[in-house]
This record gives C-alpha cells, structure tokens and sequence, in this order.
C-alpha cells in the first residue's frame, strides 16, 4: 500500500478545500478513535448530502468532493470522493472503489438517462482502518432510502459496507457485476467516455432538474 498518496489532496478528492477541512473537523470534534471518526463522517455524509444521479456529467465539477459539499447534493461519485477527502483531512488513509452495478429499483427515467439498466461506475470509498481497507457506500442518504422502502446502508468501520442484493421485503436490490479497481483520485476521463457511450445522443439539460427521490416514492408505491 502506498500511504502517502491516499493522504494527499487530489483534484477531486480536494481535501485541502477549506470548506472540506472545516466540516471533516467540526464533525469529529471531540471524537478520539480514527474507526469512530470515520462512521461518524460516514454518517454524516450520507444524510448531509443528498443523493442525485442527475447531474450534467460531461462537467468535470460535478465529481468533486467540494462540489457536492458546496450544492448539498451529488451523486455515488463526489460523495465517495468527499468522505475520502474528509478522512484525509483527519489522517485516514482513503481511496475510491469503483463497480458497475446493476440496480433492480431504479426508475424507468433514470434508465432512459444513463441509456441502461446497468450503472457504470458506481463509486464507493475505502478506509484504511484497522490495518486493512474497508468499503462504506455513502451514496444514499436516509430520506431517499424511506422513499424508496430500502433501508439506509450503516457502516460500523469494521466491515465492508456495501449495497445489499435484497431489500428488506426480498426484492432484489443491487447486483455487483464488475469490479473496475480503486483510485487515488476520480478517474474523470475513462467514467465520461463509458457514460457518453451509453447514451451518445442524449440531451441532458432534459434530466438534469428532475427529482429522483419523487420518483422512486411514486414507482414505489405502484
């Protein structure tokens, strides 16, 4: 493992952003153990910053740790990106993972804009806690998880925590089906290019104001 890479601050995982700085702190005030402070930021996270997928994903901003921070929304990507930045902040050693999933409660719109079924990309964040890497998903904050009738993803620092295959009722949920490795920072260029392939001809300004957790509330209840 090279330690000091997953320290430092990169371009999308800005952990040296001011604003960056000042949350990871005010959050973990007070709280001694790097495993506390960490699922204290993972918490956090989860529930400060709304979850989106629509976003306009051709401008690089909008993967930035800083970015989500700044708006209070994002999606998988920056809000990976941000507890990575975070954990750096306090001395965690932090990287990104990312897997293409399939997501088996999605909306019907939400597939129309990505231009499949199948989620490329999907981006969750890797602490070095306890002598190892562990995953946490803070992709899905509390009030979009009620919408959708799933329970919201915990994180204990011990664990690996990743989306589950089923919901609570037995639906299926999330299905991983490839592993695309970890980063120090987003890898921007390759996450475009797999995007735009998808959906070549679409017309994002189309997508970019809707609201999925509207969504997912009215398939839900269909």
């Amino acid at each position: 493992m090279s330690v000091p890479i997953y320290l430092m601050p990169a371009e999308f995982v800005d952990s040296d952003d001011k604003n960056i700085i000042a949350y990871a702190k005010d959050i973990t005030k007070g709280i001694d153990s790097d495993l506390d402070r960490a699922v204290a930021l993972y918490d956090r996270i989860r529930d400060d910053i709304s979850y989106t997928p629509y976003v306009d994903y051709t401008k690089p901003d909008v993967y930035k740790a800083s970015s989500a921070l700044k708006k209070g929304h994002g999606f998988c990507i920056p809000k990976s990106a941000l507890l990575a930045a975070c954990a750096r902040v306090l001395g965690i050693p932090a990287r990104l993972g990312f897997a293409d999933v399939k997501n088996h409660i999605t909306t019907e719109r939400l597939k129309k804009f990505i231009g499949s079924d199948i989620m490329p990309w999907h981006a969750y964040t890797e602490l070095f806690l306890g002598g190892k890497w562990v995953k946490a998903t803070p992709a899905f904050n509390r009030e979009l998880c009620e919408k959708f009738k799933i329970k919201p993803l915990a994180f204990n620092g011990r664990e690996d925590s990743i989306f589950q295959p089923f919901t609570e009722d037995g639906k299926k949920h999330m299905e991983y089906l490839r592993d695309r490795g970890h980063y120090a920072d987003v890898p921007v260029i390759p996450i475009m290019d797999t995007l735009l392939s998808l959906n070549p001809n679409i017309k994002i300004s189309d997508f970019v104001k809707g609201d999925f957790s509207k969504e997912g509330a009215s398939e839900a209840k269909s």
